[in-house]
């Protein structure tokens, strides 16, 4: 969807109400997208009819259903850092039957969707929002933020393996982006190091480090953007306060 297309959704807000797709993404349900995907499914219900198309609004008063439970009104856009720990995987629902983050989560939370993913083995900092909008602005590269990584490798790490990480590099035909690397220290066979990108495609640290000859053994996202890790504990959930959200995220309401 492009800019102009939310622009007039804004405009036409106050008559026609809210396009469906995006009620349900700012109700933390999933992202526009994925609400796109469960309108096609036959998953959603207003006013007791079937929803067959995304250029539905919804006004004040009606009634939102998926999967016949029926959708709150967006609460205002909230973000919470959570510590993930290892063992976890990010999706609602795993096809394997794995644990997921959200089985896991502290009590109290409110339905949440995760602003990027960690893999099964990788832990630390996850944001989370009730806001599918939010999570979407905040995943695109645009967005430029910096994600910082503290990583630890099997093997040693020489100087030339640093710079062609920094000037990015191709693995089974996907090219990844430059990447900021330093090492932090040495313990025997293996090497621990501050690691830093702003895309961050799937397994991407994890990939091009086992191109270089240097397994990992342990990721932790220490930072996504503005928001750190610090010392929130392994499991945790600690919600950003109101003010500081709105001002890392310009133009949120």
């Amino acid at each position: 969807m492009t800019e102009d297309n939310d622009t007039t959704e804004e405009t036409e807000t106050g008559e026609r109400g809210e396009r469906i797709a995006k009620f349900l993404s700012r109700a933390g349900i999933s992202s526009r997208r994925d609400a796109e995907a469960m309108i096609e499914a036959g998953r959603v219900r207003m006013n007791n009819e079937p929803v067959t198309h995304p250029a539905v609004f919804v006004k004040p008063g009606d009634m939102v259903l998926v999967d016949g439970k029926l959708v709150s009104e967006p609460d205002r856009t909230r973000l919470w850092r959570y510590h993930k720990p290892e063992g976890l995987v990010t999706t609602h629902k795993d096809p394997e039957g794995r644990p997921t983050v959200f089985d896991k989560l502290p009590p109290g939370l409110p339905r949440v969707i995760s602003i990027g993913r960690l893999d099964l083995t990788s832990e630390g900092l996850l944001l989370l929002t009730n806001d599918g909008t939010l999570a979407r602005k905040l995943e695109l590269p645009a967005t430029g933020w910096l994600r910082r990584y503290r990583v630890r490798v099997h093997g040693g790490v020489a100087p030339e393996k640093i710079k062609r990480l920094a000037e990015g590099l191709a693995v089974d035909g996907i090219k990844y982006g430059p990447i900021e690397a330093a090492i932090d220290s040495v313990q025997r066979s293996n090497t621990w190091m501050s690691m830093s990108l702003r895309e961050g495609k799937n397994r991407e640290l994890r990939r091009v480090m086992e191109a270089l000859a240097l397994p990992v053994t342990r990721l932790i996202r220490v930072a996504y953007g503005p928001f750190q890790l610090g010392t929130l504990p392994r499991s945790c959930a600690e919600e950003v306060n109101g003010k500081i959200l709105r001002e890392q995220v310009p133009g949120l309401g």
